[in-house]
């Protein structure tokens, strides 16, 4: 049985946390394929390692003297080298970075030396084989990620190795410059090794006991998800909802590998198994409860609205001429409220508007603004009574104006609109009465 573990950089930020990870992975012989992200923060006021790449990287563009960010780099590694008492030398690596740098061969190739020299330094480590990103995960020219032919790669090469690190977060593109994918993404790269070598699970550790029911910010100590299928995660990650890189779940969902999120600094605990299916039954309603503050809510009035064919189509059509993304479109016989960010609306409110009145001549456009959605997920919901009635209640014994409410056709989820400043107190109410009321 083959299984595929991802480390974060908090996992990797020092000597001591290296030799914790050797420790999980030395534990079972199964834990063949390692992905490493770059080293995060040792304490809270450190700086990332990629982070750090970033800001040398830059002073090299505009070509200002680099070469002490870059030793404060080197000194990083040199630190967990030493405290592990390797004998590996970046001394050649280093000079490369250099002379890249100073040819400014990118962006993407500065941040991803991060992952690459931590994989040098856990393939040394642990007596792996290390394999370069690079040669076995690839870009198409428009930047998009090509699964099937790294599939098809990844899987040749990995099959011939027993053991091996790959760092995570990058590729090449065609012409083999280096392509990252966005921040967070070596959990993508864990994912796309556990398709390629047909794991039986993808371990993804990192700083965390697992999912929680709710933002550890907003509540405290939220109650740990033991299990969550695929389908529950998109609805709250896109809501906010972060450990795992929202993109990672599609390359391990298509082969049905299940994911186990862990915490390195207590690998005794079993986490959160994210699945494609289950019988197993959460122990609340819900599964977990997320949500984001700063929308707004254009609401178009017009008599007779719903007997107007494409009427709904030509006002979408108002918000994609001006490229801004929908998040919720609820509606009435003779209304209708497109829930978009504010940030992005502000820049081409009037456009957007103009355009609205000129292709469905509205009889009244208002605005709603400083708004914040609530994704309340669960697949325990459909098979409850009353579960919206509950999160009503909630909502108003803590005085809080629902101001829009959206329930999906699977009756998995309902997305609550309300006002920013009721944001954090409508969750608490919320995960008072599914959660608390049922320890």
């Amino acid at each position: 049985m083959k299984k595929v573990v991802k480390f974060g950089g908090s996992s990797l930020a020092s000597a001591e946390q290296f030799e914790k990870v050797g420790a999980i992975i030395r534990a079972d012989e199964n834990r063949r394929y390692v992905v490493p992200s770059a080293p995060g923060r040792r304490f809270s006021k450190d700086i990332k390692v990629t982070d750090m790449l970033y800001r040398c990287y830059a002073t090299a563009e505009a070509e200002r003297d680099f070469t002490k960010d870059l030793q404060s780099i080197r000194s990083r590694y040199d630190e967990i080298i030493q405290g592990l008492g390797l004998n590996l030398n970046l001394d050649g690596e280093f000079a490369t970075i250099e002379e890249n740098f100073r040819n400014k061969i990118g962006s993407d190739y500065a941040a991803s030396r991060g992952e690459y020299l931590n994989g040098i330094v856990m393939a040394n480590y642990l007596g792996y084989e290390f394999l370069d990103a690079a040669e076995v995960i690839f870009f198409a020219e428009d930047g998009t990620f090509d699964s099937e032919k790294t599939n098809d790669v990844l899987g040749a090469r990995l099959k011939e190795m027993k053991h091996a690190v790959i760092p995570g977060f990058y590729g090449s593109l065609p012409d083999g410059r280096v392509k990252t994918f966005s921040r967070g993404g070596s959990d993508i790269t864990g994912s796309i090794v556990a398709r390629a070598v047909h794991a039986a699970l993808y371990e993804n550790w990192t700083d965390v006991p697992g999912f929680l029911v709710s933002d550890p910010r907003i509540v405290e100590n939220p109650e740990i998800i033991s299990t969550i299928t695929y389908k529950e995660l998109r609805e709250l990650a896109y809501m906010g909802a972060s450990v795992l890189h929202e993109d990672a779940i599609f390359p391990v969902r298509k082969a049905g590998i299940p994911i186990n999120i862990r915490n390195t600094n207590a690998p005794e605990e079993p986490g959160t198994m994210i699945v494609s299916t289950t019988c197993a039954k959460s122990p609340y309603t819900v599964t977990g409860i997320a949500g984001k503050k700063g929308f707004v809510a254009v609401n178009i009035e017009k008599d007779l609205m719903n007997s107007e064919v494409g009427f709904v189509k030509r006002v979408l059509e108002a918000f994609e001429m001006y490229g801004i993304s929908i998040e919720h479109v609820p509606s009435g016989i003779d209304t209708m409220s497109v829930f978009v960010e504010q940030d992005q609306f502000e820049k081409k409110e009037q456009q957007v508007l103009s355009a609205i009145n000129r292709l469905v001549k509205p009889d009244i456009i208002t605005l709603s603004t400083d708004l914040a959605l609530i994704a309340v997920v669960g697949r325990s919901m459909k098979n409850a009574r009353g579960t919206a009635g509950r999160v009503f209640a909630s909502l108003a014994h803590a005085r809080i104006n629902v101001r829009m409410i959206d329930q999906g056709s699977d009756e998995e989820n309902i997305i609550i609109g309300v006002k920013n400043d009721d944001f954090e107190n409508a969750i608490r109410a919320i995960y008072a009465i599914f959660v608390d009321a049922q320890l």
